[in-house]
């Protein structure tokens, strides 16, 4: 059986290795990195096979992962380029290769330039909560490849959650967009905030988290329009008007948008590698 495999045992590697293990995924998985360490843990927590050398895990890939920095996407293809291992690189009767990059802001063109076929291409933005099975990923392909290929590439990353088709010019935004750390950071905010407005530790990080969490999750699973929920929470005159006039006057959306574009700028950076 032909595996997925990964390039690159960081930290969206584990995981979406971590999900895939929850979900029951019994395909062989293997992974490529310089760094033993991330290897045997990887091993030793998720049953992985590791593989130190590149071309000995190219050979072996069905679906191929390309989950590096971005700094380090055009050197790693180089490498791949130059093995002899690659499947199909010699015999055109040997199946093509899935890859799927997810790396922010390199482009599929760019991808594709450093190395076509045998690889079809295409491009994933995975959240790092895949590992709990509630992820979101959004997926783009290049032009040509087959409905079975795109298919199969929904499904694998549908093992750990939604799945989003966007078309590539929108990749930089929902990048810098769907991350999981504005939740992070806002609970983070908010509860300190809290904590200096006179809650003890716990108790105010409990509280930011139903605040942020749980109102999410309710709007997420129910049926009724943010607007109207919104209606709902903040009464006019209320506390929760008032704060939310508050931060409103104070820059809070103005900050918000400030720092997507900061994100997107980044993504275009890397473009540019």
């Amino acid at each position: 059986m032909k595996a997925t495999v990964f390039l690159g045992g960081g930290r969206i590697t584990t995981a979406l290795i971590a999900g895939l293990r929850l979900a029951g995924y019994k395909a062989p998985i293997i992974v490529h990195d310089r760094n033993a360490h991330k290897l045997r843990a990887l091993q030793r927590d998720y049953g992985v096979m590791m593989e130190p050398e590149l071309g000995r895990a190219l050979a072996q890939a069905h679906l191929l992962i390309i989950a590096v920095r971005p700094d380090s996407v055009v050197g790693i293809l180089e490498k791949a380029l130059q093995t002899a291992s690659l499947p199909g690189k010699r015999d055109k009767a040997k199946p093509r290769v899935l890859a799927c990059s997810l790396a922010a802001g390199i482009p599929l063109v760019k991808l594709r330039a450093k190395l076509g076929p045998p690889l079809r291409w295409a491009r994933a933005m995975p959240s790092p909560v895949c590992r709990t099975g509630r992820g979101l990923t959004a997926v783009t392909f290049e032009r040509g490849m087959s409905a079975a290929a795109r298919r199969e590439v929904r499904q694998f990353f549908a093992k750990v959650g939604q799945v989003l088709d966007i078309p590539e010019s929108k990749f930089d935004a929902f990048t810098a967009t769907y991350s999981s750390s504005h939740g992070y950071h806002g609970l983070a905010v908010l509860a300190k905030a809290a904590q200096k407005v006179g809650l003890d530790r716990k108790t105010a990080q409990a509280a930011a988290a139903h605040a942020l969490a749980d109102g999410i999750i309710s709007w997420r699973e129910g049926s009724v329009s943010l607007e109207a929920l919104l209606h709902e929470a903040a009464t006019p005159g209320g506390i929760a008007a008032t704060v939310m006039k508050t931060t409103d006057a104070a820059g809070y959306a103005k900050a918000v948008e400030r720092g997507l574009r900061a994100g997107i700028a980044r993504a275009r950076k890397n473009a540019k590698r």
